[in-house]
């Protein structure tokens, strides 16, 4: 009778991953539930938010681009290097002739008043003006020829003006004999057709906005509770005072109020008010042409918030690179930005801008030749943003006051495909406006039900195994 042989006693455990797991084990079976929790978010999520982006934006990113060696732009971008750095405005183009003031003009004030181009006061080059002209502006950019407005109630020449609330403002400035003013002058901007009414004096507009001393070339800087006006020239020199006209529950500017001195004089400068910082750079000191950067902090005293509660300064960085007086200053996307000017000597080219962190921190300011003006210098210019586009008007070149503006696209495109370690940037449809959104919706809809379906597959053919394998002996066979 033959016996039964008895086993040792002992099983060989399946080994997985190159040998490295126990395919039993919690270290296995952990990391394949890791593996398919992320192809779950990668297919329910990812995929259809990318089918969404894919259909409304021009491109998308799929995977991480930290860095990517391979980059190309449109068009578009010019000779911007590619990608553009952040902050760069595309090159100047010169507007065509049919545009151009219906007089030279420097050292005038512009403001975009809705729909409008206003364009305040100035200097012919040997007189003060108190012609105000107007533009009518596009949504591609452009802007319609100049058509004259209601006239100042004097004429002035670096002179402060800003849009809140539906009127325009024109504060301090040179008359026509070149002395500083006080002067506070209002007109009303109708909502529905864009048309300016008539000056108004602070007094005749019941408003207390006279300048508490005369200011000529001071900076102003709109807050969303009111106006700052910053340093500027009383006819001695340039002055550290700071200003501040706070809207009160009725909607109207009250009377000024003293804010921290600035550290240093400065006039003409460029103001920027960005989170709880203003910063005021560039302009004139004791000296003659800065480029001085100080910075203001915004805070609470006595119970009133938005106030500058001091001011600072540094030698070195963040200043400009370069003193730059009568040049043409703005703020958009969170960067500011100064533009010609000139040096004491000539009219000058350079743009330069910076954008400052949110903590306060004035990084370096960069430079870019592509980004400088067409013309070999320009001072005196009125600088305004509309949209993703800069305007310069008017100015003072080499050759004298003109009449001609210019203008920049303040968003260069992104590259429209890129190819990095980690991902790549690819072209996508961008079909604009409300059918693209909902066609984007649709695409995403589609993607995650698709996904949704696949899942469901894949589970049952976990569940089932056999039947999946007889599944796909069978379509084999049939291939």
């Amino acid at each position: 009778m033959s016996g039964q042989a008895l086993s040792s006693g002992t099983t060989t455990r399946r080994r997985v991953l190159f040998g490295l797991l126990d395919a039993d084990g919690w270290s296995w079976a952990s990391l394949k539930a890791f593996f398919w929790f992320i192809v779950i978010i990668f297919m329910l999520g990812y995929i259809p938010d990318r089918a969404y982006y894919f259909t409304v934006f021009s491109t998308i990113d799929l995977g991480i681009l930290a860095w990517s060696p391979v980059n190309l732009c449109p068009p578009e971008n010019r000779t911007l290097p590619c990608p553009a750095p952040a902050g760069a405005v595309l090159p100047w183009e010169p507007s065509p002739t049919e545009l151009a003031l219906p007089a030279p003009r420097t050292d005038g004030a512009a403001v975009v008043a809705g729909t409008k181009l206003v364009y305040i006061g100035g200097s012919d080059g040997t007189a003060a003006s108190d012609k105000v002209f107007v533009a009518t502006l596009y949504p591609n950019g452009n802007f319609s020829s100049w058509t004259e407005g209601p006239a100042l109630p004097q004429p002035l020449t670096n002179e402060a003006a800003a849009f809140l609330g539906g009127q325009i403002f024109v504060l301090g400035g040179s008359d026509s004999t070149g002395a500083p003013t006080t002067s506070a002058y209002v007109t009303t901007v109708d909502p529905a057709t864009g048309a300016l009414g008539p000056w108004q004096t602070a007094d005749e507009a019941k408003l207390p906005l006279t300048l508490p001393a005369p200011r000529t070339g001071a900076a102003i800087a709109v807050a969303g509770d009111g106006l700052f006006l910053v340093g500027g020239d009383d006819g001695t020199g340039p002055v550290t005072s700071v200003w501040k006209s706070t809207l009160d529950a009725k909607g109207k500017l009250a009377a000024w109020q003293p804010q921290a001195d600035l550290v240093r004089p400065q006039s003409g400068a460029g103001a920027a008010l960005i989170g709880d910082f203003l910063w005021v750079y560039g302009g004139r000191d004791a000296n003659g042409p800065t480029g001085a950067v100080q910075r203001g902090e915004l805070g609470t005293i006595d119970g009133h918030p938005g106030t500058i509660v001091r001011f600072g300064i540094r030698n070195g960085p963040p200043n400009l690179p370069v003193a730059r007086a009568d040049a043409a200053t703005f703020t958009a996307n969170g960067a500011i930005y100064l533009v010609g000017g000139s040096d004491g000597t000539a009219p000058k080219g350079e743009l330069y801008w910076s954008i400052p962190t949110a903590n306060g921190e004035l990084p370096a300011w960069q430079h870019l030749p592509q980004t400088d003006l067409p013309t070999a210098g320009l001072a005196g210019a009125a600088a305004v943003t509309s949209g993703s586009d800069a305007f310069l008007v008017g100015g003072t070149s080499a050759a004298g006051v003109i009449t001609q503006s210019v203008r920049a696209n303040l968003a260069p495109q992104p590259p429209f495909f890129q190819l990095g370690l980690f991902g790549a940037t690819v072209p996508a449809l961008k079909i604009s406006g409300e059918i693209g959104q909902q066609l984007g919706y649709l695409n995403a809809a589609g993607a995650g039900t698709i996904d949704f379906i696949l899942l469901l597959l894949i589970g049952w053919a976990f569940a089932h195994k056999e039947q999946a394998r007889g599944i796909l002996g069978r379509l084999r066979r049939r291939g």
